[in-house]
């Protein structure tokens, strides 16, 4: 009974450790980027995805960049976290196969803002493992993070987000 009963739940991968970055840079200026080494997701095997990360856990090269990054820009002590609620769509970890791409669809939340994502995602199943990248961007204006007119041709127009998660069988 119990064999039957751990077929029909489905199974779940998950992380605390996965590498997020954003790259803000515009050429001829100084690099804007940041990684966020502890963001937590879980993937289930039906393709359900939901992330979180602590805004405070991005970490600039720039002391001063992450700095400004929290108390100018992301109101971190206001909004701490990020979230991303979204499915993988005609996934299935039974028929996953060496390296395999999927349309990643979903609702990225920032500084209290939602907006619909849509994605491709690369998916490949390693040692027991899921590996899960994807690449994406945002425009800071929809989540309600004011670019300053001074610094304004500094900072890039849209934010390229990447994702770069190892996730294990919980």
């Amino acid at each position: 009974m119990l064999l039957c009963l751990q077929s029909i739940v489905a199974q779940k991968f998950i992380t605390r450790s996965g590498a997020t970055t954003f790259k803000a840079s515009v050429a001829t200026f100084e690099p804007i980027e940041a990684i966020n080494n502890s963001s937590s997701a879980i993937i289930t095997s039906k393709g359900n995805v939901a992330a979180l990360l602590l805004i405070k856990g991005f970490h600039f090269k720039v002391a001063l960049m992450q700095e400004h990054f929290n108390e100018n820009y992301m109101d971190s002590d206001d909004f701490p976290k990020a979230t991303f609620k979204g499915m993988l769509k005609d996934f299935s970890l039974e028929k996953l196969k060496a390296i395999q791409q999927f349309s990643l669809e979903g609702i990225l939340t920032i500084k209290g803002k939602t907006k619909d994502i849509k994605t491709e995602a690369i998916v490949l199943k390693q040692n027991g493992k899921l590996i899960f990248k994807s690449v994406f961007s945002v425009i800071p204006e929809e989540f309600g993070i004011k670019i300053p007119n001074i610094v304004r041709n500094k900072i890039a127009k849209e934010i390229q987000i990447t994702i770069d998660y190892e996730l294990v069988k919980k």
